[in-house]
């Protein structure tokens, strides 16, 4: 059985097309690509990569705690970058969002649409919820 799980701030008007922005299934929240989206105006806003990584991992916080777990709970995440050459400073960013065990995470430079510079998605345990 499957759980859609929507970010707390979504406009009503501010759809997401064929997705959602979550789903759980048994003790896992996979939560899908996030960026640097404003979900009340259902904006983008982008700014420098830093600026991006935080709205972007915010967003994904979001989803996670509205599922009822804590991005500590992060298992894995795959990283977009539309310039791979903004690694350490997205990475300087990721690192004080994640605590002790860090996830598992795959990042690769992508082609990126809304001139957004990073995109990320995660595979988060609901165990200990």
């Amino acid at each position: 059985m499957k759980t859609q799980i929507t970010h707390p701030q979504r406009a009503a008007d501010f759809s997401t097309g064929a997705y959602s922005d979550g789903v759980v299934c048994g003790d896992l929240l996979f939560v899908s690509g996030q960026a640097a989206v404003d979900f009340t105006t259902s904006e983008y806003r982008l700014g420098t990569i830093e600026e991006e990584t935080r709205r972007t991992l915010d967003n994904v916080k979001a989803i996670v705690e509205a599922a009822g777990a804590r991005l500590e709970d992060t298992l894995k995440s795959t990283v977009h970058l539309a310039d791979v050459n903004d690694f350490a400073r997205f990475n300087a960013v990721y690192a004080t969002y994640f605590t002790g065990v860090r996830p598992a995470r795959t990042t690769v430079q992508s082609v990126l649409g809304h001139g957004i510079k990073v995109e990320i998605d995660v595979v988060v345990s609901l165990a200990a919820r």
